[in-house]
């Protein structure tokens, strides 16, 4: 039997998944009438966390932080039979990830950490990805159950918070890329070019397509043979900030990165490729 703990958007999804794969599914949520609502599906909803995870063998987690979770999982020890395993799928601090690990093992219980790069649909159909890593017979034990609830569970080793860290470095690129791309479309329009034909742009041509490359460029070392020189790239990031504000309008991001940019040309590397921006993170 299997208690799910946090039934929001991510949370009911991977339950009726697990409901539509005839298990047996008891809900806990902060919010009540979201547990609840999960009824109708088969699940069974309690008010109380420690009732909900009463006789459960495997305990999943979908909650805010690490705060949350820990405040949860205290609430539910009196009711969580010895032995269970945790699995948490909320995105949380790596030191949290590791800290939770050990605690729950020296009370008896398994706590394996697995973030998801999924949505609401990539739950209910079982697609999307959810990163592991940590005691590896611990994941072999968990990984034909995992593996039913995302197209792909990637392993990335015995390191404990291992995948708590990649899941922040994939949420951080994300974050930066909608911020680029809000930039891109305060552009057009301060160009009164309509975002269609910016949407057009990008199915005809396809940036993501560069990703691999530019992350080999950038993470070479190798900066003195440019694709496209720092000093072009600065200048086209200055002509984009002054559309912006000849339109009356305030780019987020283009001015932070103008001003790394500088930074590496009063250095000298003005005529390196652009990437060299990134250096310092090697």
């Amino acid at each position: 039997m299997i208690a799910y703990l946090g039934t929001g958007l991510l949370g009911s999804n991977f339950v009726r998944a697990m409901l539509r794969n005839s298990r047996q599914v008891q809900v806990w949520n902060r919010t009540e009438s979201k547990a609840t609502a999960l009824e109708q599906y088969g699940a069974k909803a309690f008010k109380n966390v420690a009732d909900a995870v009463m006789g459960a063998d495997t305990i999943h987690l979908t909650l805010k932080d690490d705060t949350s979770v820990d405040e949860v999982l205290a609430a539910a020890l009196p009711g969580i039979k010895q032995g269970a395993t945790i699995v948490d799928h909320t995105t949380t601090s790596v030191d949290g990830a590791k800290k939770r690990t050990e605690e729950w093992r020296a009370k008896g219980f398994i706590y394996q950490h697995a973030p998801v790069f999924m949505g609401p649909a990539n739950a209910l159909d079982g697609t999307g990805f959810m990163l592991i890593s940590g005691d590896q017979q611990v994941i072999a034990d968990l990984e034909p159950s995992l593996s039913q609830m995302t197209g792909k569970l990637i392993n990335f080793g015995t390191e404990v918070g291992k995948a708590a860290g990649i899941k922040l470095i994939g949420n951080c690129f994300l974050v930066g890329f909608s911020a680029g791309l809000a930039d891109s479309l305060t552009l057009a329009a301060s160009l009164d070019i309509p975002a269609d034909d910016v949407a057009s742009l990008f199915e005809q041509w396809n940036p993501a397509t560069m990703l691999s490359a530019r992350m080999n460029r950038m993470t070479s070392g190798v900066y003195n043979k440019p694709s496209w020189e720092l000093s072009m790239a600065r200048k086209d990031t200055g002509l984009f900030i002054e559309a912006a504000q000849k339109a009356g309008r305030q780019l987020a991001i283009m001015p932070a990165i103008a001003e790394e940019m500088d930074k590496w040309v009063e250095k000298g590397h003005g005529n390196d490729d652009w990437t060299v921006i990134g250096k310092n993170a090697l």
